[in-house]
């Protein structure tokens, strides 16, 4: 594949939460579109780091041209793996945590207050190919309203909770072997009422990573979906030194 001049005009690349789906992000992709900016919500498979970055690695690899690539809280960990792809020109982090080479999220989190939702998560056991079981999580229905969306209408909350796609809990003990974001510009968007993803390792994270932080102190962990205009208008600012 050819690279792409550097005034072409970048593709944003969206990668959703454990416990979420692309959906997640449909408010922001109609305000990105609005903007004139070219979107893609991939489908994270949600099974471990390591195959959940190759595999958006593979996606990133039939765009053309370069790539603003976002990521919710554990998608934040997996564009920091897959990030190294050479048309990704800027990371942005949204609700997320931006870890180090061999730094799982369990190693990161043990330095700060945990978050109340670790101890509600939901262990299911699932099958496994071609013979073999995992542990996969989910956030319980009455939990997703406080924990994870407290600023959107409980409504909206419940529909989210049963679009929600479990996630293997190896992802909390996976580390990524490359760290994108010391190579190229990141942003981070901190959610500062965020019961899911404690806000302190956002903000180290972030600032460790020497990424442009902006930080909504009102915000859940839900902000792509309770404001999806500030996040699109936070990504396209990203996207901005992309496009030239």
């Amino acid at each position: 594949m050819s690279s792409a001049p550097s005034s072409a005009r970048p593709t944003v690349v969206l990668v959703h939460d454990g416990c979420s789906d692309a959906t997640s992000w449909v408010g922001v992709v109609a305000e990105l579109h609005r903007r004139g900016l070219t979107v893609l919500a991939a489908a994270n498979p949600l099974r471990g780091l390591a195959h959940d970055a190759a595999y958006l690695t593979s996606v990133l690899a039939g765009i053309d041209g370069p790539v603003v690539l976002v990521g919710h809280s554990y998608g934040g960990a997996v564009i920091t793996e897959a990030g190294a792809a050479p048309n990704v020109v800027a990371l942005v982090y949204v609700a997320a945590y931006l870890p180090e080479v061999g730094e799982s999220y369990d190693a990161l989190a043990q330095r700060f207050t945990p978050s109340p939702l670790l101890s509600r998560l939901r262990r299911t056991a699932y099958a496994t190919a071609p013979v073999g079981q995992a542990t996969e999580l989910s956030v319980p229905g009455d939990c997703f309203g406080p924990l994870v969306a407290a600023d959107l209408d409980p409504e909206v909350a419940r529909v989210l909770a049963a679009l929600q796609r479990p996630v293997d809990e190896r992802v909390f003990t996976d580390a990524p072997t490359v760290a994108a974001w010391r190579g190229k510009p990141s942003w981070a968007l901190v959610t500062g009422a965020d019961r899911a993803l404690p806000p302190p390792v956002q903000r180290f994270t972030a600032e460790r990573a020497g990424a442009t932080v902006l930080e909504l102190p009102e915000a859940s962990h839900a902000v792509a979906v309770s404001r999806p205009t500030t996040v699109a208008e936070f990504i396209h600012d990203a996207a901005r030194p992309a496009a030239g």
